[in-house]
């Protein structure tokens, strides 16, 4: 099969929320956009896997806005509606959205569809090749082949970075010391009684996870149980299950860990059958098909987000979106499980563009959880809701680059955030603020 070669304004590699972000914001821009999603689906790990609550989106009670707001309105104006707000249980945590995943999925397609993107599924990037400080093609497959894409501008929303570390962009991997959050695999328990099952006080079940470890029934790091209420009701989303020490950016290590979830979740389905009041009449349903890998690289950019920015709730000039989401560290290495509170109740902080953007290449950005950010700010920064509207900075930042014939990191911050508030993107810090 001959070789083929596409041109494009922009091409937007991984299709989750980030992706989706940068997408639909530079189709709407009206520019030639394709997107390349190596799974079957959108939506990263909100559709890959049983469906995530997302958390984040309520900064200080008051919602993101922007793409995600737009989302969340058109599945919670369906008939019956497929998302609703709701105030988490976990500690630190603001009002979540919860959704039926499924169709948030078609939603998510049929916003792609209506700016005009050209999806790509089961497709990956995987080689840059540079001409001066810029991406000038970049090799891809499909099951067809190779082909070649000749991008005006590169957004690298895949999740691990890797186009932008084979790019030349400097980039860490986990904490100082090399150490990675863990990863999860999830599943939902459906035909639960949801009033007995969550009588108790207590969120996280500890007193019966206790019993199940001292009997050797639960691995021991299922001490707290993460056991919310799904989006339909009697449905349970069980997020209780991480794997240690897992190198996100290794597939067969991914492979392993995902095998050894899967034993985990069903132990642990069986141990709430039979132990905890409430599910004693529900199955396991909606595992997912692989881990969930929170953090793998983050890649260096014009400026790194520091936990001291968060800490004093700066709000950048070039903030791109609010957050107030707490330092949320899952296990890293022989870690605890750990929420506590990034910034003074009742305040936020923003997410500055300069964090997505590199030093040198000039037609390169990156969105989601690669940002630039140290160990601290990311374990706060890498809610969805803030992925999908550093993508929507990316791609809205795309058009003006273009229009304007500079590099990335010449766009005019004000004109950038300005256009983002134009968009519904609420609590930016724009000119005369």
């Amino acid at each position: 099969m001959p070789h083929k070669n596409f041109d494009t304004d922009v091409l937007v590699i991984g299709g989750g929320t980030a992706g989706f972000g940068a997408a639909v914001a530079a189709g709407r821009q009206g520019l030639r956009v394709m997107l390349l999603e190596a799974t079957q689906k959108v939506g990263g790990v909100m559709a890959f896997c049983p469906g995530m609550p997302w958390g984040g989106g309520f900064p200080v009670d008051q919602i993101i806005g922007g793409l995600m707001e737009e989302l969340t309105d058109r599945l919670a104006a369906m008939i019956p509606p497929a998302a609703e707000k709701r105030p988490c249980t976990l500690d630190n945590f603001g009002p979540e959205i919860l959704y039926d995943h499924d169709i948030a999925t078609l939603t998510m397609f049929e916003m792609l569809e209506e700016a005009g993107v050209e999806v790509r599924l089961g497709a990956t990037a995987l080689t840059p090749h540079l001409e001066g400080d810029k991406i000038a093609r970049v090799e891809c497959c499909d099951r067809n082949g190779l082909f070649t894409v000749t991008p005006g501008v590169v957004i690298d929303c895949s999740g691990d970075g890797d186009i932008s570390a084979k790019a030349g962009v400097p980039y860490a991997l986990g904490d100082a010391s090399g150490s990675m959050m863990a990863v999860t695999i999830s599943f939902h328990m459906v035909g639960v009684d949801w009033d007995t099952a969550f009588a108790d006080p207590d969120p996280y079940f500890q007193t019966h996870a206790a019993r199940g470890i001292a009997e050797g029934r639960l691995h021991p790091d299922l001490a707290q149980l993460y056991l919310m209420r799904g989006f339909h009701a009697g449905t349970v989303f069980c997020n209780s299950v991480h794997i240690r020490n897992v190198d996100g950016t290794d597939p067969v290590a991914v492979g392993r860990a995902t095998q050894e979830g899967r034993r985990r979740c069903l132990q642990l389905a069986q141990f709430l059958q039979s132990d905890v009041p409430g599910f004693e009449s529900a199955h396991m349903s909606l595992l997912s098909p692989t881990v969930g890998v929170r953090e793998t690289r983050k890649l260096e950019g014009v400026y790194r987000l520091t936990g001291e920015d968060l800490a004093v709730a700066t709000k950048f000039p070039d903030g791109i979106v609010a957050c107030d989401n707490p330092i949320d560290d899952v296990m890293r290495s022989d870690g605890d499980m750990t929420h506590h509170a990034a910034i003074s109740k009742g305040d936020y902080y923003t997410i500055p563009f300069r964090s997505l953007i590199p030093a040198a290449v000039e037609n390169l950005m990156f969105a989601g959880r690669i940002l630039s950010a140290d160990p601290v700010a990311f374990a706060s920064v890498r809610g969805m809701p803030q992925c999908m509207a550093m993508g929507q900075a990316t791609g809205t930042a795309a058009a003006l680059a273009l229009r304007d014939g500079q590099p990335v990191q010449r766009i005019a911050m004000d004109r950038l955030v300005a256009a983002l508030t134009a968009q519904g993107v609420n609590r930016l810090q724009t000119a005369g603020a």
